[in-house]
């Protein structure tokens, strides 16, 4: 029997199945959560493990998780929405609102303690530069260069950095670019300097900004910089592994989420629930609008740019595993075929990424093993919750659950 949704619900099962059997009850994750949805409804959810080993508490649908770098698209939407207002321009050099940053020169050697060597860099930084992750900045955690090691020695967009953002950006402007802006795609703090912008141009604190005009219009009223006290028995723990055991990273019971931060990254700041998160992605597969249970519809973007925000930006139409400086640059998708928008990776070519799926899919993922897919051709939205930093299986858990999820439908769209 046909089902409204387009899957077929024997199909459908199996991504629960599969997560639990590989992954939860392997112990490889504490706990996992996936929501689907397709054609106007939830054609799926399932939960499997727990949001705390500690005390044994079983996954809930309201769980809350560190979302960690899928607050990076949500920022973009920031930015963007001052674009439309008229505000800021993608291609305004960035020192037009940061003046400190107009003499940024290229790394050519040296260290923090004595000091950086510098070329000149072959043009401004832009803001596109910074949406698309080609500014010439990095990100402390790489551990590649010596810039890599000054971002760490100085804890650059760390959330406890005393003067918030406006200190970042006073940090930033002391240190060289790795690559001229444009040349190369670096994962890096730029979504945090987006939110330096969003600030300044806004007049607003950041996130009194992301609170006001893009959480509480679409009713993500669980997600926040920090959380409350009467919301922490919700809070999953965060994990890391470590031979083959899950040690706890933060307990959900005694974080450092329970207070705000002084520092509100754009680039992963934000805990949220699964439910939340789909109605941002609902919202963006809506062309910018979201209908809501009231029969209301709140509108954040026009549909043209939520179709700039969902392309390929990367120069040449190119992919980012043929713009990373090197193998050992992250990214958050993991394979080949992917290019990078204004704030999500783009697929651009099936048969590079060896997947199912569709060109012109979005997609990110968080440092704790989070990750959501959009494919508007197929009227689709998947988000996925765990909470796990640098999973090993990070990349094939989510290459597994894209399989799932396409090889689940009965009727294609696209």
């Amino acid at each position: 029997m046909p089902m409204p949704h387009g899957f077929a619900p024997d199909r459908l099962n199996r991504i629960g199945e599969v997560l639990k059997t590989r992954y939860v009850d392997s112990g490889a994750l504490p706990g996992a959560l996936t929501l689907v949805w397709r054609r106007g409804a939830l054609a799926h959810q399932s939960l499997s493990g727990v949001i705390d080993l500690e005390r044994g508490t079983p996954m809930r649908r309201d769980a809350i998780f560190r979302i960690y770098s899928m607050t990076k698209p949500i920022t973009s939407v920031a930015l963007l929405m001052l674009l439309e207002e008229g505000k800021i321009a993608l291609d305004d050099p960035v020192h037009r609102y940061i003046p400190g940053f107009a003499p940024l020169g290229v790394f050519a050697g040296g260290n923090l303690a004595n000091g950086f060597l510098t070329v000149p860099a072959a043009r401004p930084m832009k803001v596109i530069d910074l949406m698309r992750h080609t500014s010439g900045l990095t990100y402390d955690f790489l551990t590649r260069t010596n810039l890599d090691a000054a971002y760490t020695k100085l804890g650059v967009a760390q959330p406890n950095t005393v003067g918030g953002l406006a200190a970042m950006i006073a940090q930033l402007e002391q240190l060289p670019l790795e690559f001229s802006p444009g040349e190369a795609w670096n994962y890096s703090v730029a979504t945090d300097v987006l939110g330096y912008l969003v600030e300044k141009i806004s007049g607003q604190g950041f996130a009194d900004f992301v609170r006001g005009r893009i959480l509480k219009p679409l009713g993500m009223t669980d997600t926040d910089f920090f959380v409350p006290a009467d919301k922490l028995a919700r809070f999953a723990s965060c994990y890391y592994a470590r031979a083959g055991k899950l040690l706890i990273s933060d307990d959900g019971q005694k974080s450092t989420y329970a207070a705000p931060p002084k520092l509100e990254s754009g680039g992963g700041g934000l805990a949220g629930t699964a439910d939340d998160y789909l109605r941002f992605c609902r919202m963006l597969l809506g062309g910018g609008a979201l209908a809501k249970e009231d029969g209301d519809t709140v509108r954040l973007l026009s549909p043209k740019t939520v179709a700039l925000m969902t392309m390929n930006q990367l120069p040449g139409g190119r992919e980012m595993t043929q713009m990373m400086p090197n193998t050992a640059t992250f990214n958050e998708s993991g394979y080949a075929g992917v290019g990078f928008g204004l704030g999500v990776g783009v697929t651009t070519d099936l048969a590079h990424t060896g997947l199912p799926g569709t060109v012109g899919e979005y997609s990110w993922g968080g440092a704790a093993g989070t990750y959501f897919f959009c494919d508007p051709k197929e009227d689709l939205a998947v988000v996925f919750m765990t909470q796990l930093l640098a999973a090993p299986e990070r990349i094939r858990m989510r290459r597994d659950l894209r399989t799932l999820v396409y090889g689940a439908m009965s009727e294609s769209s696209a």
